[in-house]
């Protein structure tokens, strides 16, 4: 068995260095030559590869080995959910099924900015990103938020911001999978361990899109709104990450969010209805307003693919199910870790059939029955996705071959070691870098794949509850997200601000330092007086 070492320059600081060459790079490559993520992630994992060989002395078979493990894991368990989920919202949009579900939402809210800011950035953002992910709610909301007089730039960074929490569970949960995948965790403590924190951060977000949109006085005139959208959406998210896992969380937390929002609004409004600024709306502005013209089974179908996508999976992967356990294929290569005498580091791929995106296969394969998809329409939805969907694949191919192999040569070690010298100071540097990590890649599950090992691997030489600063880790990813080059792009596709994301992202980047800040007070505050919140079940 190979054994890793832990300082093969003889000098811990240059070792440091050395490890830091695949971020760099990456950092080079995405940020400064604005080369496409898939080719950027290619060109790091090829030198990730050679480093291990030439300065850590990885065997290269074992490490080729890794690399494939590492590769498979990236298709099966990330890119085979995040495929399956764009081909069934692009299904959603060809059958009319996401226009009948957003007109109709449209027309629960009022003429006031901050409950349609409220229902739609915030609520419906989160359906979208647990659905889709990868910028979708930006372009989806940006465009009904200009509807309703706010400005083009302003409009993608309220949609932006507002997608912050749901993030570490977008796509049906493939950032907290690839994070499960990397560092060996349980897949449903770590669910939940991501879950609370990202609970506590859902508190301040509405308050902030309240600001935005309407000022100090809005915000005073309309904090009932604030109160039940955070809670509202906690109070899905919060259990169905506990309980059942990471697939559903932004799905079942944007629904109750509206149905509590939809409540509050029968029972209260606010007092003076208000545009954007804070400028209060005429009677003939309020007046001025189309009903859905949708008849009750119009709304019954639009709300279909999702009663569809909610019922099978959660009874497919739910605790209750042995679905998730089957497993047809275990492969894997170990080597002797450098930080812990007698422990191994193991890379493996398990070949389960019956894994998440096999679940909303399934879901599809139903939609498409009741909703009588033709096949024209079905070869249409597969190459639109195709066109969307091949790059990202691809990321998701070469940043795990690139993770598999900086965790099984020892690089993550050498850096965990170098990091842990900073004591317990490191707990302001773990949200950190996860928001480097999306800025980089754009992508939450990337930036887990990339420093989730090695942040668990900090966490033990530093004796911090065994889940934190991975789960930190992949919440200050979703705070990067609205500055991420490859997020915006895709944000901005429906605005006047395609190619022009820097506007974009400078417009963003105030509101996320804010988060950031609160996001490291909250980790603190659970090292120092909530340490259970992140350790592993007994």
């Amino acid at each position: 068995m190979f054994t890793q070492i832990l300082d093969p320059t003889g000098n811990l600081f240059v070792t440091w260095l050395v490890a830091l060459i695949p971020v760099a790079l990456l950092l080079f490559l995405l940020a400064g030559l604005r080369m496409s993520a898939w080719l950027a992630v290619l060109i790091g994992s090829v030198v990730t590869f050679l480093l291990g060989i030439w300065v850590w002395h990885m065997p290269f078979s074992d490490g080729l080995l890794a690399y494939l493990y590492g590769s498979a894991t990236g298709v099966w368990n990330v890119d085979w959910i995040t495929f399956w989920g764009v081909i069934l919202f692009n299904t959603l949009v060809t059958t009319g099924a996401f226009e009948k579900l957003r007109r109709w939402l449209i027309q629960q809210g009022t003429r006031d900015v901050r409950v349609q800011t409220i229902l739609f950035a915030w609520a419906f953002g989160a359906l979208l990103e647990g659905l889709v992910g990868f910028g979708y709610p930006w372009a989806f909301v940006a465009p009904i938020l200009i509807t309703l007089g706010i400005p083009a730039l302003d409009a993608i960074r309220i949609a932006a911001i507002a997608n912050n929490a749901p993030v570490s569970y977008g796509a049906l949960g493939a950032p907290i999978i690839a994070l499960a995948a990397v560092t060996g965790m349980p897949l449903l403590a770590l669910a939940a361990s991501v879950g609370k924190i990202v609970a506590i951060l859902a508190l301040l977000p509405p308050w902030i899109l309240l600001y935005l949109v309407s000022g100090k006085e809005g915000m005073k005139g309309g904090w009932p709104l604030a109160i039940v959208g955070s809670l509202g959406y906690v109070a899905g998210q919060l259990p169905t990450s506990i309980y059942l896992g990471p697939y559903l969380p932004d799905v079942i937390g944007s629904i109750v969010c509206f149905a509590c929002l939809l409540v509050l609004l029968k029972v209260w409004r606010p007092s003076q209805t208000l545009g954007y600024g804070g400028v209060p709306v005429t009677e003939a502005q309020r007046a001025d307003g189309e009903a859905h013209g949708l008849s009750s089974s119009d709304v019954f179908q639009g709300w279909l693919p999702i009663i569809v996508l909610v019922v099978v999976v959660v009874a497919w992967t739910g605790p209750w199910s042995p679905l998730p356990g089957v497993n047809w294929l275990h492969l894997a290569v170990s080597a002797a870790s450098s930080l812990t005498p007698g422990a191994t580091i193991t890379t493996a791929f398990d070949f389960k059939p019956f894994v998440g995106g096999s679940a909303i296969l399934a879901s599809w394969i139903v939609v498409v029955l009741l909703m009588r998809v033709s096949m024209s329409d079905i070869r249409d939805i597969f190459a639109k996705t195709w066109s969307q969907m091949w790059g990202a694949c691809l990321v998701g191919v070469f940043i795990f071959g690139l993770a598999y192999v900086f965790n099984y040569s020892g690089m993550a070690g050498s850096l965990a070691k170098a990091f842990s010298n900073m004591g317990a100071a490191f707990i302001v540097v773990a949200p950190l870098l996860g928001f480097i990590g999306v800025a980089l890649s754009g992508s939450n599950t990337s930036t887990n794949a990339m420093f989730g090992k090695f942040q668990a691997l900090v966490g033990q030489l530093l004796g911090f509850p065994l889940m934190l600063l991975p789960t930190l880790n992949s919440v200050g990813a979703e705070i990067g997200k609205p500055i991420a080059p490859q997020t915006a792009s895709v944000g901005v596709s429906t605005s006047e601000f395609v190619r022009n994301e820097g506007e974009v992202i400078r417009h963003n980047f105030g509101w996320t330092i804010v988060l950031l800040v609160y996001l490291v007070l909250i980790g603190i505050a659970c090292y120092l007086f909530f340490p259970d919140i992140a350790a592993l079940p007994k």
